[in-house]
């Protein structure tokens, strides 16, 4: 009897796990000269939505920071890129999603898609975090926010080799330690991130593709000299009902209410994008809850 963990299991227990081959040999290509053009516009400004520099979370000071660790709504119509959306939609990455999330198909909802860059002349990294859970949290606040399942998934797929994220294993379902929350409960990204208590580099090889708990103890470093194009993004499942919408709905996302980007998609993406439209309808647009 085989006694090798599943995916699932290695996601439950580690709160991440990497799985190659989830781009088709034949969109391989495509979406690295995809990514390539989306880079240069960014870059020479002609595509404002970016990470920049000194920020990790939006808003970002584009006007006067030249420099990007990302680019923000890569299925954006206006970009014409449309090798993007087809492989968010694609047979492989679904069903992983929704393997690892341990739902159908139909209950899967389209969130976020991004790529992370090289900056050109700084080295730069964000501090450690979790995506949902304050680092001011107490441990009672940050063992109630854990003991939730927030119904999504999250994963960067490198299209070249790529060390940049480093996290803690285990720690999605567990406060911090007294050592562990010294050197995230601040605003200021680590020295060495290796010295952060439990932490692990994750290296990944052109093509894999590592899904992670947002909520996981995480930090992403970045370096000019390294060429870096990862899509990074996000699912979620329905059945947590509005548990996503404050997380998700905070980044700009009107142009996704748009008929110019329902006409990008096939069926299984529209599908997707009205469940993310539903969601948005069941919150009534509160504060910090809305695609505009």
């Amino acid at each position: 009897m085989d006694s090798t963990p599943s995916l699932k299991e290695r996601y439950a227990k580690d709160g991440f796990v990497i799985i190659p081959g989830l781009i088709p040999a034949e969109d391989r290509t495509e979406l690295e000269a995809a990514c390539e053009r989306v880079i240069a516009k960014t870059r020479a400004g002609l595509w404002t939505h970016r990470r920049v520099v000194g920020k990790q979370f939006p808003p970002y000071d584009t006007e006067t920071n030249p420099d990007s660790w990302g680019v923000q709504h890569v299925m954006h119509p206006d970009l014409h890129e449309p090798a993007f959306a087809k492989w968010y939609t694609s047979d492989p990455l679904v069903h992983a999603a929704a393997e690892l999330l341990e739902c159908e198909e139909g209950d899967l909802q389209m969130e976020l898609f991004n790529l992370l860059i090289n900056p050109l002349s700084h080295e730069f990294a964000l501090r450690w975090h979790r995506d949902d859970v304050k680092e001011t949290a107490s441990e009672e606040e940050e063992r109630a926010a854990l003991s939730v399942w927030d119904h999504g998934v999250q994963w960067n797929t490198a299209l070249y080799q790529d060390s940049c994220l480093y996290v803690v294993p285990g720690s999605h379902k567990l406060p911090r330690t007294p050592e562990q929350r010294a050197q995230s409960a601040t605003q200021s990204p680590p020295d060495d991130p290796s010295e952060m208590p439990g932490a692990v580099q994750v290296v990944l090889q052109p093509g894999e593709t590592v899904f992670y708990n947002n909520n996981i103890l995480h930090c992403g470093t970045y370096k000019s000299h390294e060429r870096r194009a990862t899509l990074h993004a996000c699912m979620g499942d329905t059945r947590g009902g509005s548990t996503r919408a404050r997380n998700i709905l905070q980044h700009g996302l009107r142009w996704m209410k748009e008929d110019a980007f329902r006409a990008t998609l096939n069926p299984r993406g529209n599908a997707m994008l009205e469940r993310l439209l539903a969601m948005e309808r069941s919150v009534g647009g509160h504060v910090g809850y809305s695609l505009d």
